[in-house]
Protein backbone atom coordinates (compact mmCIF):
# COMPACT_ATOMS: atom_id res chain seq x y z
CA UNK A 1 0.00 0.00 0.00
CA UNK A 2 1.41 3.35 -1.00
CA UNK A 3 0.93 6.71 1.23
CA UNK A 4 -1.49 7.95 -1.72
CA UNK A 5 -3.93 5.03 -1.18
CA UNK A 6 -3.76 5.47 2.57
CA UNK A 7 -4.59 9.40 2.29
CA UNK A 8 -7.38 8.47 -0.43
CA UNK A 9 -10.33 6.97 -1.13
CA UNK A 10 -12.78 6.52 -3.26
CA UNK A 11 -16.36 5.16 -2.44
CA UNK A 12 -19.81 5.30 -3.49
CA UNK A 13 -21.34 8.67 -3.19
CA UNK A 14 -24.30 9.25 -0.14
CA UNK A 15 -27.27 11.76 -0.08
CA UNK A 16 -25.27 13.41 2.26
CA UNK A 17 -22.54 14.26 0.15
CA UNK A 18 -24.82 16.46 -2.35
CA UNK A 19 -23.03 19.85 -0.84
CA UNK A 20 -19.87 19.07 -1.30
CA UNK A 21 -19.98 17.82 -5.11
CA UNK A 22 -22.29 20.31 -5.65
CA UNK A 23 -19.29 23.19 -4.60
CA UNK A 24 -16.84 20.68 -6.52
CA UNK A 25 -18.96 20.37 -9.67
CA UNK A 26 -19.58 24.14 -9.69
CA UNK A 27 -15.85 25.02 -8.99
CA UNK A 28 -14.63 22.05 -11.52
CA UNK A 29 -16.70 23.65 -14.02
CA UNK A 30 -16.52 27.04 -13.95
CA UNK A 31 -12.14 26.18 -14.53
CA UNK A 32 -12.89 24.41 -17.29
CA UNK A 33 -15.39 25.81 -19.10
CA UNK A 34 -15.07 29.27 -18.89
CA UNK A 35 -14.89 30.71 -22.66
CA UNK A 36 -15.53 27.22 -23.79
CA UNK A 37 -18.87 26.78 -22.85
CA UNK A 38 -21.24 29.80 -23.37
CA UNK A 39 -21.04 31.90 -19.95
CA UNK A 40 -25.48 32.16 -19.53
CA UNK A 41 -25.52 28.22 -20.22
CA UNK A 42 -23.15 27.41 -17.67
CA UNK A 43 -24.35 30.09 -15.38
CA UNK A 44 -27.52 29.00 -15.66
CA UNK A 45 -26.77 24.99 -15.87
CA UNK A 46 -24.85 25.41 -12.27
CA UNK A 47 -27.93 27.19 -10.87
CA UNK A 48 -29.71 24.18 -11.51
CA UNK A 49 -27.17 21.93 -9.95
CA UNK A 50 -28.51 22.96 -6.37
CA UNK A 51 -27.49 20.31 -3.18
CA UNK A 52 -31.03 19.76 -3.98
CA UNK A 53 -30.75 18.77 -7.07
CA UNK A 54 -27.35 16.58 -6.43
CA UNK A 55 -28.75 14.81 -3.59
CA UNK A 56 -31.85 13.58 -5.36
CA UNK A 57 -29.75 12.96 -8.45
CA UNK A 58 -27.45 10.72 -6.18
CA UNK A 59 -30.61 9.25 -4.89
CA UNK A 60 -31.92 7.75 -8.53
CA UNK A 61 -28.76 6.93 -9.62
CA UNK A 62 -28.07 4.18 -6.61
CA UNK A 63 -24.42 3.43 -6.98
CA UNK A 64 -23.46 5.11 -10.17
CA UNK A 65 -21.80 8.23 -8.36
CA UNK A 66 -18.45 7.97 -6.74
CA UNK A 67 -16.71 10.32 -4.68
CA UNK A 68 -12.99 10.67 -4.36
CA UNK A 69 -11.87 11.89 -1.07
CA UNK A 70 -8.58 13.14 0.16
CA UNK A 71 -7.26 13.10 3.43
CA UNK A 72 -11.61 12.49 4.57
CA UNK A 73 -12.12 15.94 2.30
CA UNK A 74 -14.11 15.46 -1.08
CA UNK A 75 -12.11 16.73 -3.68
CA UNK A 76 -13.77 15.27 -6.58
CA UNK A 77 -16.56 13.01 -8.03
CA UNK A 78 -17.24 10.90 -10.94
CA UNK A 79 -20.77 9.08 -12.40
CA UNK A 80 -20.97 6.32 -14.70
CA UNK A 81 -22.54 3.58 -15.67
CA UNK A 82 -23.90 2.02 -19.39
CA UNK A 83 -22.93 4.33 -22.45
CA UNK A 84 -25.78 6.45 -23.42
CA UNK A 85 -24.94 5.42 -27.09
CA UNK A 86 -24.85 1.47 -27.62
CA UNK A 87 -22.01 -0.15 -29.28
CA UNK A 88 -19.25 -2.27 -28.62
CA UNK A 89 -18.50 -0.30 -25.24
CA UNK A 90 -20.89 -0.64 -22.35
CA UNK A 91 -19.34 1.32 -19.85
CA UNK A 92 -19.53 5.17 -19.69
CA UNK A 93 -18.02 7.96 -17.65
CA UNK A 94 -20.41 10.40 -17.78
CA UNK A 95 -18.75 13.28 -15.43
CA UNK A 96 -15.00 13.11 -13.62
CA UNK A 97 -14.06 15.96 -11.96
CA UNK A 98 -12.06 16.99 -9.22
CA UNK A 99 -12.00 20.27 -7.51
CA UNK A 100 -9.20 22.97 -8.87
CA UNK A 101 -6.99 22.73 -6.32
CA UNK A 102 -6.78 18.63 -6.33
CA UNK A 103 -6.02 18.73 -10.37
CA UNK A 104 -2.56 17.84 -11.61
CA UNK A 105 -1.33 15.66 -8.11
CA UNK A 106 -2.46 12.84 -9.51
CA UNK A 107 -5.85 12.25 -7.69
CA UNK A 108 -8.14 12.53 -11.50
CA UNK A 109 -5.75 9.23 -12.27
CA UNK A 110 -6.72 7.54 -9.16
CA UNK A 111 -10.60 8.76 -9.84
CA UNK A 112 -10.30 7.37 -13.12
CA UNK A 113 -9.34 3.86 -12.29
CA UNK A 114 -11.67 3.53 -9.47
CA UNK A 115 -14.36 4.48 -12.45
CA UNK A 116 -12.89 1.51 -14.06
CA UNK A 117 -12.49 -0.68 -11.39
CA UNK A 118 -16.23 -0.07 -11.04
CA UNK A 119 -17.26 -1.03 -14.27
CA UNK A 120 -15.26 -3.92 -14.32
CA UNK A 121 -17.01 -5.25 -10.92
CA UNK A 122 -20.31 -4.66 -12.70
CA UNK A 123 -19.34 -6.86 -15.46
CA UNK A 124 -19.80 -3.87 -18.36
CA UNK A 125 -16.95 -4.20 -20.64
CA UNK A 126 -15.51 -1.70 -22.79
CA UNK A 127 -15.14 2.10 -21.84
CA UNK A 128 -15.80 5.65 -23.54
CA UNK A 129 -16.10 9.01 -22.27
CA UNK A 130 -16.81 12.29 -24.66
CA UNK A 131 -15.02 15.27 -24.13
CA UNK A 132 -15.29 18.89 -25.23
CA UNK A 133 -12.62 19.26 -28.20
CA UNK A 134 -11.51 22.86 -26.92
CA UNK A 135 -11.05 21.18 -23.24
CA UNK A 136 -7.27 20.55 -23.94
CA UNK A 137 -6.24 19.48 -20.63
CA UNK A 138 -8.82 16.73 -20.63
CA UNK A 139 -8.00 15.35 -24.05
CA UNK A 140 -4.71 15.30 -22.94
CA UNK A 141 -5.37 13.57 -19.64
CA UNK A 142 -7.70 10.63 -20.89
CA UNK A 143 -5.23 10.21 -24.00
CA UNK A 144 -2.40 9.66 -21.38
CA UNK A 145 -5.24 6.75 -19.41
CA UNK A 146 -4.58 5.19 -23.04
CA UNK A 147 -7.82 6.17 -24.45
CA UNK A 148 -8.11 6.33 -28.09
CA UNK A 149 -10.14 8.78 -29.72
CA UNK A 150 -13.02 7.41 -31.24
CA UNK A 151 -15.34 9.58 -32.72
CA UNK A 152 -16.47 13.21 -33.07
CA UNK A 153 -20.07 14.86 -32.71
CA UNK A 154 -21.34 18.58 -32.38
CA UNK A 155 -22.52 18.94 -28.99
CA UNK A 156 -25.74 21.87 -29.25
CA UNK A 157 -27.09 21.75 -26.10
CA UNK A 158 -25.12 25.15 -24.55
CA UNK A 159 -26.81 27.09 -27.66
CA UNK A 160 -23.24 26.80 -29.01
CA UNK A 161 -21.86 24.40 -31.65
CA UNK A 162 -19.30 22.86 -29.87
CA UNK A 163 -17.22 19.64 -31.02
CA UNK A 164 -17.05 16.65 -28.68
CA UNK A 165 -14.55 14.08 -28.98
CA UNK A 166 -15.46 10.09 -27.39
CA UNK A 167 -12.56 8.14 -26.16
CA UNK A 168 -12.33 4.49 -25.83
CA UNK A 169 -11.23 1.41 -23.98
CA UNK A 170 -11.58 -1.93 -24.79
Amino acid sequence: MTALDQNVQVRPALRSDAEAIAKIAEASWRYAYTGIIPHEFLSKTLQARTERWWRASIQSRNDGYLLLEVLGEPAGYASIGYARQRGRHEGEIYELYLDPGYQGLGFGEYLFESCRAALDTAAIRGLMVWVLKANSPAREFYLRRGGTPSKLKIDKSTGALLPKVSYVWE
